[in-house]
């Protein structure tokens, strides 16, 4: 014990700058302010693309299914028993059955493509809870034969649409006329506006009842598909295939919210990995900075080293005592750097909101960036990840002057000073 206690305190005595050589000290404090600006800057930059990527699937899955069942016909005619059976599934929360098609909304001169859903309010309630969502209006409003329509907010503002307007919806199938084909139309009444806080959704959803959207298209008592909410959206895959399995119906096929947003997170958790091995780069230059630090120390403490190999300390004792130096060096830097990391991902939407109100300028533009903010969210793996991949960089930065430390010779060194 009072080995390893004289060689702690030791490496801890010369991380202090000695009267006449504060430049040593300096190094030291620059080593240690260099580690902690790249372990924090790590931190910061993988808590956003956690938040990103977390606030990106809450939103999507927000207005989205975890599971769909669809048709390959496109529609399903005998949807009832199905609904029924599903929704005494294993796993299944509730399903919900809809109407999707592709349309336009047409509002004094301005028109904008949409994608029209057709809901029933009570089951669509227990699939996706948009609620939280809606700016004006509720769900319940979308009554049978109204003809009442919900807008995404970025719709509603490009069209110049407000609550109690009436709006044109276009699709696609027409009817055959002595003039020619006729696109079908009818004006629906604008009863509420939802944001889900992605542009690509608030941009182009219009949410009805499921009968309108179905008189619109002339599907009778046909549906588009079944929609899905499951007890564990992360067994989407396995409990979605098993559902539509159990049906028994060769025609219809399923998708779950990892197959249709795969490409999205997968290029996510790459882009991720890919910063975290660039960034790694920064935190590993500052560690090795360590190794600059470490030989001048060896240079200024010749002397010392003599004289305690003179008095009986053995090479691994002297060794020891760098390694010591070189690991507390390592653990403050380290240190600083979590703490300034986890203070400003913690704090980073409201610095960012202050810098944008200071320049005039927003950084994150919806329809870019699919949101305005910045989220971030710590994790305590990436935390520990990062910490034990810089402390074993400043332990091996220590190595090599440490060694050179121990096959100093005492007569050769006092010999020189």
């Amino acid at each position: 014990m009072k080995r390893y206690w004289y060689e702690g305190f030791l490496g801890l005595r010369y991380l202090r700058a000695s009267p006449k050589r504060g430049s040593v000290s300096l190094i030291a404090g620059i080593a240690i302010f260099g580690l902690a600006l790249g372990v924090a800057v790590l931190i910061v930059v993988l808590s956003v693309m956690n938040g990103f990527e977390d606030v990106l699937r809450s939103r999507i899955l927000s207005l989205t299914s975890h599971a769909t069942i669809t048709s390959l016909q496109g529609r399903i005619l005998d949807w009832r028993p199905d609904l029924e059976r599903l929704e005494h599934f294993p796993g299944v929360v509730a399903a919900a059955p809809y109407i999707e098609e592709q349309g336009m909304l047409i509002h004094g001169d301005r028109s904008s493509g949409v994608l029209l859903r057709g809901v029933l309010p009570d089951a669509e309630r227990g699939v996706v809870d948009l609620a939280p969502h809606l700016l004006s209006g509720n769900l319940q409003d979308l009554d049978a034969g109204g003809y009442r329509v919900i807008l995404g907010s970025a719709l509603a503002e490009e069209l110049g649409a407000k609550i109690g307007d009436r709006v044109v919806l276009l699709v696609a199938q027409g009817d055959v006329t002595p003039v020619g084909v006729i696109p079908r139309m009818r004006a629906f009444t604008v009863t509420g506006i939802l944001s889900i806080g992605m542009y690509e959704y608030d941009r182009r959803i219009a949410i009805v009842a499921m009968r309108d959207a179905a008189k619109l298209l002339r599907m009778g008592d046909a549906v588009t598909g079944i929609r899905l909410r499951l007890a564990d959206m992360y067994a989407a895959p396995r409990v979605s295939h098993a559902a539509a399995a159990s049906l028994g119906d060769t025609t219809l096929e399923y998708q779950d919210w990892t197959l249709e947003h795969a490409n999205f997170f997968r290029s996510i958790s790459i882009t991720k990995r890919m910063l975290f091995f660039i960034l790694s780069l920064m935190v590993a230059v500052a560690a090795f900075n360590i190794v600059s630090t470490m030989v001048m120390v060896v240079k200024d403490k010749r002397r010392d080293i003599a004289i305690l190999r003179t008095f009986g300390s053995s090479p691994r004792s002297i060794l020891s005592v760098f390694v010591v130096q070189g690991s507390l060096i390592g653990l403050l830097g380290i240190g600083v750097g979590v703490l300034l990391g986890v203070l400003i991902a913690v704090n980073l939407q409201e610095l960012v909101h202050g810098l944008e109100s200071i320049v005039g300028f927003k950084f994150l533009d919806a329809r870019v960036y699919f949101m305005s903010d910045l989220p971030a969210r710590v994790r305590v793996t990436d935390v520990v990840r990062i910490c034990g991949f810089a402390f074993v960089l400043a332990c091996l930065s220590t190595v090599y002057p440490a060694v050179r430390a121990a096959r100093l010779l005492p007569a050769e060194s006092l010999r020189n000073d």
